[in-house]
């Protein structure tokens, strides 16, 4: 079931790295998809702002949470909302930060919320972000995926530094319209790599490869975990 909502996710819209290198569909597929455009800016906000902290810190436990910093979506970007002290950022990421192919893409319901270690902050925080400020900006999505090949180019973006990872443990995420809506995990992101040298997919192997991004060069691995962030099971939680 696990490796089933996986397959999902990755093909759907599961918060972080951006798309996969190939060209987004062409705009007459794009009509066939369930969310074809754009929504109004307004389905994306959380007009509540501390919920949009809670649900933030809801990513990770609280022991690590509770310092970490947090960032909530603006107009125009994220914002931090909360200075933290041990060097995490909490932020909810939306639809737009699957792959472009993605037929979710632009789903409005998609809350994913995600705590990213120190060495993630410095190394993948950037891309989040600056992804982001360009999709509230209006610029299409093939322009977009230029502006990334670029400013990977120009080294505007550094490649994940060892040790990279993210929480993904939020009990109220909604990740995808497809299965259950959400999975419990954790990643693991890396300069692109040979999936095989971490067992990845390997029978009995807890590691998948969730996705291959040839936009930023980043491989990420996925490990479910049997427990949300409040520490009840997982696998008897359902939406």
């Amino acid at each position: 079931m696990k490796r089933t909502i996986v397959k999902m996710i990755a093909s759907g819209a599961l918060g972080l790295v951006v798309g996969l290198g190939a060209a987004p569909p062409a705009r007459a597929a794009d009509a066939k998809a369930p969310y074809p455009s754009m929504a109004p800016l307004e389905q994306y906000l959380v007009a509540d702002r501390d919920a949009e902290i809670a649900l933030a810190r809801s990513a990770a436990p609280p022991s690590i949470s509770q310092d970490a910093t947090v960032m909530v979506l603006g107009r125009h970007g994220y914002e931090t909302a909360v200075n933290g002290k041990n060097g995490f950022v909490c932020l909810v990421e939306r639809a737009w930060m699957s792959g472009f192919q993605s037929p979710e893409f632009w789903n409005p319901k998609n809350r994913s919320p995600v705590c990213y270690n120190p060495a993630s902050t410095r190394s993948v925080v950037p891309l989040v972000t600056m992804r982001t400020e360009m999709i509230l900006a209006g610029i299409p999505k093939e322009q977009i995926i230029e502006k990334l090949k670029a400013a990977r180019a120009k080294k505007e973006f550094p490649p994940p530094e060892p040790g990279a990872m993210a929480y993904m443990m939020s009990k109220q995420a909604y990740l995808t319209d497809a299965g259950d809506h959400n999975l419990c995990h954790v990643m693991f992101m890396t300069p692109t790599m040979d999936p095989a040298s971490w067992g990845a997919g390997a029978s009995e192997s807890p590691v998948l490869l969730l996705r291959q991004d040839a936009i930023s060069a980043i491989t990420t691995f996925l490990i479910p975990v049997g427990k949300w962030s409040d520490g009840t099971p997982a696998d008897d939680h359902a939406h």
